[in-house]
């Protein structure tokens, strides 16, 4: 499992995540990418305990994503399967997991402060913190998505979903955008991943 981990996290937090992956039982998956989450956790017919995550996410947000499903494992063990998915007792322990990993060792200086505060109160998906979700993205191999806020009011851009929409004003923190197809106005987070089309001039 270590030889696997080296692979997809930060080599300085393998041991640890390992002894994790052994102490509960976890049979971890690393599947293709899914648009709608990085990772899942679900217990098999078996009574084994499956997590899979995304094979393409940075070592910092693959790292966060296995220990945000191990959480719940434990969560839901610890507390019982009546919690809320991402209640209070799955963010003590996901803060719990998390927090000796936090660490110049594990994770680059920029990080470490954007970490600190997002583990305050971690949210159900490191996507719906927006400063979280710019921080990690420098790390990301290089692809030709933008995010919402970066791009000019007015611009055209087509959504995860294939739908083409164009960007409106700001609201208090998100985007209201024109579907073209439908003219419906949209919400969009600020860090929605979208592809901007780009037209001549």
């Amino acid at each position: 499992m270590q030889q696997t981990l080296l692979k997809y996290i930060p080599s300085s937090a393998v041991t640890s995540v390992s002894e994790l992956i052994k102490t509960y039982n976890v049979h971890l998956k690393i599947v293709k990418d899914r648009q709608t989450k990085h990772g899942d956790y679900r217990m098999l017919p078996s009574g084994k305990h499956q997590i899979t995550v995304n094979y393409s996410l940075n070592p910092y947000r693959f790292l966060m994503t296995l220990i945000h499903e191990i959480a719940h494992l434990i969560a839901f063990e610890t507390y019982g399967h009546r919690i809320k998915p991402h209640g209070v007792e799955w963010k003590y322990v996901f803060q719990k997991l998390m927090l000796p990993l936090i660490n110049p060792k594990v994770f680059p200086d920029s990080l470490l402060p954007v970490l600190a505060k997002h583990f305050r109160n971690p949210s159900a998906s490191s996507d719906t913190d927006p400063y979280l979700s710019i921080a990690l993205k420098k790390y990301d191999s290089h692809n030709e998505k933008n995010y919402i806020f970066e791009i000019p009011i007015g611009s055209l851009f087509t959504a995860a979903n294939g739908r083409v929409f164009k960007k409106g004003k700001k609201l208090r923190k998100r985007y209201e955008c024109l579907e073209i197809s439908t003219k419906k106005i949209y919400v969009f987070q600020p860090n929605a991943e979208i592809e901007l089309i780009k037209t001549k001039n």
